[in-house]
């Protein structure tokens, strides 16, 4: 059964590489329009900070049961230190954090009524700087070598650069070339897509599978041809499409595409979904699933998220109910 897969969960250990973000939610009520302009006026009754971009990837890993760490840049400023605060609390190592000269990324959502109002973002992207690369490189060649699986976590803001991914894509083929198989997961953003050539897997939306195939997706046929498109362009194992409500469709051999129907009951926020995705897949990789089964449990894992509202994470318990609900 697919359940008895999460038990080996606890022995994979994931790394993830990418883009640190610290999610800052205001929750509060609407009651009133601002007689200063046509907007509503929240009054706060909450603020809370949560690990965002790829430190959520992290914070789904350690809720399903995994271990990880991650690789990437943060600020040295009072946002950085309250991000590392966060990994500590939830028990993941931060010595691959490298605090950078750009500041801390913020995006910080205004919530209401369990409505998002709006959403601002206080971030500096583009490469890092020489030192900060340096970082970088050193803990990947330090450290890789004790890791499972690699997920790169893409949000386009700097950290995914092609020095990295190139030093990224030697050190795995000199694992290799040791018998040390580690399967690597990108969660991409398109403009990265030529530093993504050869993943194990690589999980966009339909709107980014759009955007990497060249192509408009409108029907399952054109769904089929975008996934053989960026297989293909990316000569990728695999191409895992999230769909929202249509769920995933899955396509490992060149013909094939399995279609995973979306468990999810209801949908309150889809922030940190795709995250979910990725930690999940990764896990059922690391612990031997099969592609179709590793997506599979990555499905269920989102529908749980989506149920709820803010950044959120699905746990080891409400993943195994989930999968005895349905049999599997």
């Amino acid at each position: 059964m697919l359940r008895d897969t999460i038990d080996r969960f606890a022995d994979a250990n994931i790394l993830v590489v990418g883009d640190v973000i610290l999610d800052q939610f205001i929750w509060g009520t609407v009651s009133r329009i601002s007689p200063e302009a046509p907007v509503p006026v929240v009054e706060v009754t909450k603020e809370e900070l949560l690990l965002g971009g790829s430190a959520n990837v992290v914070r789904n890993i350690i809720s399903l049961g995994g271990r990880c760490a991650l690789c990437g840049i943060i600020g040295n400023d009072v946002m950085g230190e309250e991000l590392l605060r966060l990994m500590q609390v939830a028990g993941a190592p931060a010595d691959g954090l490298i605090k950078g000269s750009r500041p801390t990324t913020i995006k910080t959502r205004v919530v209401a009524q369990r409505q998002q109002v709006v959403r601002y973002d206080r971030e500096k992207s583009g490469p890092p700087s020489a030192q900060t690369l340096h970082g970088l490189l050193a803990y990947l060649e330090r450290n890789l070598a004790q890791f499972d699986a690699v997920l790169v976590s893409d949000y386009a803001k700097g950290v995914v650069c092609e020095p990295l991914m190139r030093r990224l894509h030697e050190l795995l083929a000199e694992l290799r070339c040791n018998g040390r198989l580690l399967p690597l997961i990108v969660d991409p953003k398109p403009v990265n897509a030529e530093k993504f050539v050869g993943a194990t897997v690589i999980t966009p939306n339909n709107f980014e599978a759009a955007k990497l195939s060249g192509m408009e997706i409108s029907d399952e046929a054109s769904l089929l041809a975008a996934a053989r498109t960026i297989k293909q362009k990316l000569a990728c194992g695999a191409v895992l499409i999230t769909r929202g409500e249509a769920g995933m469709a899955l396509l490992e051999g060149d013909n094939k595409m399995v279609q995973i129907p979306t468990m999810a009951k209801e949908v309150f926020d889809v922030t940190g979904a795709g995250d979910t995705v990725a930690a999940a897949l990764s896990l059922g990789l690391a612990a031997g699933c099969s592609m179709t089964e590793a997506a599979v449990l990555a499905n269920h894992a989102a529908g749980i998220v989506v149920g709820k509202v803010g950044t959120a994470s699905a746990s080891c318990d409400e993943l195994l109910a989930a999968l005895a609900a349905e049999g599997l």
